[in-house]
């Protein structure tokens, strides 16, 4: 397969590695400097215009280079109709969708469509179908829409989606909704830097933890020496020591390097979405961070979950949830007559996002403290077996190779065979309380630093920093789907993927094979239903995004079970979903922290 700017070292970050102030000022594009922000994203709103398509109308989309402002600092982006976040576009289930979008760069650019099921060529993946849009050209993409909810759009060429090209995307329903509310916000989060992308990669190139300013001190040495005990604090350390990882390194970049925005506005600058007291209010929550877990929370404000990937779910009322990159959430609140806090921390504590609730333009409330970094545990590493940690012994060197084998699938990592490559049985699915199952005897070479040596279900976990408040997370065990899902058949073969990287040499990649050492396509057969097994031997979060089919999370909903096209595995966590393979062609699956894919998480899904 040819190189291509969607996938790592195929593309490189192309437009990084030009100085896009220098585009800006050569071709006049200064003038509307961003902080003109879409309707949607202005300070105070109260609604959501759109672009709409209807009838068949169609709907004019630009790319092009702008200059861009962050907490009154020039910076450069990649814009879609001169907005960064990109305008609002609206559809309609059941009608067809027409958008023309012209490439104004000097470089090849995409618009994928993310989370919509649509024909292939139309899905917006450059190098995997279709050729991507040229300088100078204008691409119509056609679809029927099948579908109806919060989604988003951007770019799948290099690091542009870094640089700002985002959009949020909202399908009406051709029905009425299972729920009632009186407005409708989009909160769209996301990060910027200053830094050129290419620059992000070489300082994590040199330095995994570059960005890290939360790393543990001598203090902290003899604060944990004093709880735990002068042993115990020691072996800790000679432990994380022996795997040569660390339990701050939460995120790969972090607020060292990056403002964290609000449909496009720093903290600072707080953006507003107008109510009326005592009615209720829909909050479509969008996380377009390239590289950015967010903790949502509205202090003193219940949020009830309504939605989840766009997808109607069972009310769940949660005090907080997490988002990880590429998910949406659709929240509904009830807010009082006074002002509230939208709080969006990141998952390592960096930094935030914030906007405001209000009645009345002008208003706020107080920002909350940001609660201490937290620490990775040996239970994060898959080195835990029934209450023992297992010290440092999974460091990617075939221990416990005669531990029993994690069940079989496309990277035979253990002894079980699947239906359909030579017999055998499927693998359970990954259900909360689940036996731990042990890790197979591959270790994935040298592009693999670790392996989680039990890997078990996490789904009703709320995530490392999370639970220990003294109020309700969501977790991915809470969502049901409102509707039962169509296709109630138990899967007849499972295909197993590690999730795997080496932080030392910042390579990312599925079963330890970067993308371009990745071997032919991973095969679906058209109409089968089969299990997909997640399993990360790495120690951070991964959002992974199937392109152009639904996973169903096997999370205990049974026909209920949750439809989501981004599910974030947990360090440690192996995750289950079922895939009706219904949709022919070629299509991607990938992380979806940006830098991740670039340095090869990256795979291609062929249903044939």
């Amino acid at each position: 397969m040819p190189p291509t700017p969607s996938a790592p070292e195929a593309a490189g970050l192309t437009m990084a590695r030009r100085d896009l102030l220098r585009v800006a000022g050569a071709t006049g594009l200064w003038t509307g400097l961003a902080g003109l922000v879409p309707a949607y994203a202005q300070s105070p709103a109260v609604g959501a215009p759109a672009l709409a398509s209807a009838g068949g109308r169609s709907i004019d989309l630009a790319i092009e280079a702008m200059a861009f402002q962050v907490d009154g600092r020039l910076g450069s982006a990649i814009a879609m109709n001169r907005t960064v976040p990109g305008p609002l576009i609206r559809l309609r289930e059941g009608e067809d969708a027409v958008l023309r979008v012209t490439n104004r760069l000097e470089e090849t650019s995409s618009i994928h469509w993310h989370g919509l099921i649509l024909p292939p060529d139309m899905d917006g993946v450059p190098g995997v179908s279709f050729a991507g849009i040229r300088p100078g050209e204008t691409f119509v993409y056609r679809f029927p829409v099948r579908q109806s909810g919060t989604y988003w759009c951007h770019s799948h060429s290099g690091g542009q989606e870094l640089l700002g090209l985002y959009a949020p995307l909202i399908i009406d329903p051709a029905g009425p909704e299972p729920f009632r509310y009186g407005r409708d916000h989009v909160v769209m989060l996301s990060d910027w830097s200053f830094e050129r992308p290419e620059q992000l990669v070489a300082h994590l190139k040199k330095l995994p933890s570059y960005y890290n300013y939360q790393q543990r001190t001598v203090g902290e040495f003899f604060r944990d020496a004093r709880r735990d005990g002068l042993a115990a604090a020691v072996g800790n350390r000679l432990a994380w020591g022996r795997m040569r990882m660390d339990p701050t390194d939460i995120s790969d970049l972090t607020g060292a390097t990056y403002r964290f925005l609000m449909n496009g506005l720093a903290a600072a600058d707080n953006w507003t979405g107008l109510f009326r007291p005592g009615e209720a209010v829909r909050l479509r929550l969008i996380a377009a961070g390239a590289m950015t877990v967010f903790d949502v929370r509205i202090p003193g404000l219940k949020m009830t979950v309504v939605q989840a990937d766009g997808q109607n779910v069972r009310p769940v009322e949660v005090d907080e949830l997490r988002i990880g990159a590429g998910e949406t959430y659709d929240v509904i609140v009830r807010p009082g007559n006074r002002a509230y806090t939208l709080f969006a921390e990141t998952s390592d504590r960096s930094g935030y996002a914030r906007g405001t609730l209000a009645p009345r333009p002008g208003m706020s409330a107080p920002i909350p403290p940001r609660r201490p970094r937290p620490l990775r545990t040996m239970a994060d590493m898959g080195m835990e077996m029934g209450g023992m940690a297992m010290g440092g012994a999974a460091m990617g060197t075939g221990a416990m190779a005669d531990a029993p084998a994690a069940a079989a699938g496309a990277g035979g990592h253990g002894g079980m065979a699947m239906p359909g490559t030579g017999g055998g049985a499927v693998p359970g699915p990954g259900l909360p309380g689940s036996p731990p199952v042990a890790h197979g005897p591959d270790t994935h070479g040298v592009g693999n630093s670790s392996v989680a040596m039990v890997a078990r279900s996490r789904l009703d976990e709320p995530g490392t920093g999370l639970g220990g408040d003294g109020w309700r997370v969501l977790t991915y065990a809470d969502l049901r789907s409102v509707e039962p899902q169509p296709d109630r058949r138990e899967p007849g073969r499972a295909v197993e993927l590690h999730v795997t990287g080496n932080m030392e040499r910042y390579m990312w990649s599925f079963d330890g094979r970067k993308y371009s050492e990745a071997p032919a396509p991973i095969r679906f057969r058209y109409g089968e239903r089969l299990r997909l097994v997640l399993v990360n031997d790495t120690m951070m979060e991964h959002p992974i995004h199937l392109h152009g089919m639904w996973m169903e999370l096997e999370n205990g909903g049974g026909p209920r079970q949750p439809r989501k096209h981004t599910v974030l595995v947990k360090p440690g966590e192996r995750l289950t979903v079922a895939i009706t393979a219904d949709a022919p062609g070629r299509w991607a699956m990938h992380c979806h922290l940006l830098l991740h894919m670039e340095m090869g998480m990256f795979r291609v899904v062929e249903v044939s």
